[in-house]
């Protein structure tokens, strides 16, 4: 395609204009992102309070499928992108027939769906190098028959449902058939893939940019912390992995990517197992088609942010090679920080919080803070990796953290 230049006006007097599907805190951060470059940008929502919605130019207050709101957004936007999965394919599909869309439905519509997912993981295996875990579809009574009398081997384990599942949503650990089973119908007999347990050490994700021309670039592995199904903490330094994990991750995400013909940012999830091996296997967990919680820290921590590498991939503009200028941890802010040890509301201690060196705060424009709820992000940088680590565990103390036991 041609580039869509920053600033630039078309024949017909209209500002080049970026749109996004979804007004939360991604949309939100891409729109800071372009604008800072100087584009204009849309965001279709129907909460009239998104986060993504209050900053942006335009705010479309629609459904994601109706033909009014999407006909609009066409035509005020040059390009068009999503901040999460969950928009249904089909609409970036009718998108894509007069704009160009990234990522496209069909990567979109895999990342949708576990059972494709896995077995998108499965057909790349010989290229990626690395595969998902053990797992079982069950669809059906039979196949949930078939899996308790001949697959003991993948419990325990843990179901997911195929479809709508995040942040520890849809998944219910299982340690026998007839918890198997009771799990199955407690989440309503859908579509549901159910993976063996892992002997997990650690969990990493990698960000991949990729360009409609196939100009890939990505950034170095990030380690995470998961407390109840919901990122914690994210370790954004050398050596947060052995190094020879950290080159197999980022080459697998590559070729992930490659494989699917991807155009835009990309996350791929990956578990290091405990494989008896010198520095544990690595096992492909999911993908996300957009940027990712765990990548926030780049917005302080690298010299080009996932965000703005989301503007350049979808726009046709060069991919530069991010530089990551300093260590980096990230915490995760919920709704909990926002409430006393007796639920009561509480404003969280910015004052000490802030006084730390090297801390970002952001905040996403949330008006009402709930328990599970991501509210915001913190980042910590410094010239090393141990003064950011103190400073991280200050800060974590400060607003009553989890997640930071490991460092």
């Amino acid at each position: 395609m041609m580039p869509i230049y920053p600033g630039s006006v078309d024949a017909a007097g209209q500002r080049a204009t970026l749109g996004v599907l979804g007004g939360g805190q991604l949309g939100r951060m891409f729109v800071h992102a372009a604008q800072r470059l100087g584009y204009f940008t849309a965001v279709l929502d129907p909460d009239a309070q998104s986060p993504a919605g209050l900053v942006s130019h335009h705010h479309i207050r629609t459904s994601y499928d109706d033909p009014t709101g999407l006909a609009q957004l066409a035509q005020l936007c040059q390009a068009i992108t999503t901040e999460f999965e969950n928009v249904p394919a089909l609409v970036l599909q009718t998108l894509a027939q007069t704009r160009p869309v990234a990522p496209g439905a069909g990567a979109v519509g895999i990342a949708q769906n576990r059972i494709e997912e896995k077995a998108h993981f499965a057909a790349c295996a010989a290229v990626s190098g690395v595969t998902c875990g053990p797992y079982a579809v069950i669809e059906t009574p039979t196949q949930l028959q078939a899996v308790q009398a001949d697959r003991a081997d993948l419990l325990p384990g843990i179901l997911k449902t195929a479809r709508m599942g995040y942040d520890g949503k849809g998944q219910v650990r299982v340690r026998t058939a007839a918890e198997l089973a009771a799990a199955w119908t407690a989440l309503g007999g859908v579509a549901c893939v159910l993976e063996k347990m892992l002997p997990l050490t650690a969990e990493c994700s990698v960000l991949v940019a990729r360009g409609w021309d196939g100009q890939v670039v990505s950034f170095a592995p990030q380690r995470n912390v998961h407390v109840d199904g919901i990122l914690a903490v994210t370790h954004a330094y050398e050596d947060n992995l052995p190094p020879v994990l950290a080159t197999r991750a980022r080459e697998a995400a590559v070729s992930i990517a490659q494989h699917l013909g991807y155009v835009g940012v990309l996350c791929i999830e990956f578990f290091v197992v405990d494989d008896g091996s010198a520095h544990g296997g690595l096992v492909v967990n999911e993908m996300a088609p957009r940027p990712h919680n765990s990548g926030h820290y780049t917005l302080d921590a690298c010299d080009a942010s996932q965000f703005d590498l989301q503007v350049h991939a979808m726009a046709g503009l060069p991919l530069p090679q991010p530089r990551h200028h300093s260590p980096a941890i990230m915490l995760n802010l919920l709704g909990e920080v926002w409430f006393d040890a007796n639920g009561q509301l509480q404003e969280p201690d910015w004052q000490g919080v802030l006084s730390l060196p090297g801390t970002h705060l952001h905040l996403y424009g949330k008006l009402d803070a709930r328990p599970g709820r991501k509210m915001g992000h913190l980042t910590i940088t410094g010239p090393d990796v141990a003064g950011v680590k103190t400073v991280a565990r200050r800060a974590a103390d400060l607003l009553g953290l989890p997640g930071l036991d490991a460092i």
